[in-house]
Parts: structure tokens; sequence; C-alpha cells
């Protein structure tokens, strides 16, 4: 069965904006790792300033490869516009907690 990974993001609400763009910009960058199978940017609409990453994988080893591989670069983000060469943007989540678990059931819309 799949693997589901969560990153749990605490965003405040001035940093918004920022991290969706930074998302936008790198929209299918996951779409073809091995063993990728969905990705959702889940964005809190009240009471609460968390954003939630969801991505399901084929196996951990999948994530593990993609983690250390692409996900690496992912991560690591771009230069910093005006910024010297190499000077990383300040990241957008305040704070970052991943959640890992295993689908152990599943359902689709019927169809007709």
């Amino acid at each position: 069965m799949s693997i589901v990974k969560i990153n749990v993001l605490t965003v405040p609400e001035e940093q918004r904006e920022t991290l969706e763009k930074r998302f936008a910009n790198r929209a299918g960058t996951v779409d073809g790792s091995d063993g990728f199978e969905w990705f959702e940017l889940l964005r809190p609409v009240e009471g609460t300033d968390t954003y939630l990453v969801y991505t399901r994988w084929r196996a951990e080893e999948d994530f593990q490869n993609w983690m250390s591989g692409m996900g690496q670069a992912a991560h690591r983000g771009g230069p910093k516009e005006g910024a010297p060469q190499g000077e990383r943007p300040k990241p957008a989540a305040t704070d970052a907690t991943l959640w890992t678990f295993e689908v152990v059931q599943q359902a689709g819309p019927k169809e007709s």
C-alpha cells in the first residue's frame, strides 16, 4: 500500500503569498519522480496558520530517493532577488513537521 507524507508548515499571514508562489514556481518538479502518486498544497481557511503539503508515494524508499535527489534541490530554494550569489531566500514557514502515514483504506468516486 502507498505511503503519505504530510509536511505541516506554520506560515504567518504575511508569508502566505510567498509560500504559495514558491510552490507554484516549482510546480511539476516532483511529478516525474519514480513512485510519486499525488501532491496537494492545502491552504488553511479558518482559525489557523498551518498549511499542509500532502504527497503520496508508492513506498518509503521512493520518497527517500526523491528527498536525497530532486527534493533536496527543490527545498534548497533559488537565490534571493538582489542578494549576493548563493544566498538563500528566507523561509516562508516559521515551523515545519513531517508526518508519515500508511494508506490502509481508500475510496474514490463511484462511476455511473
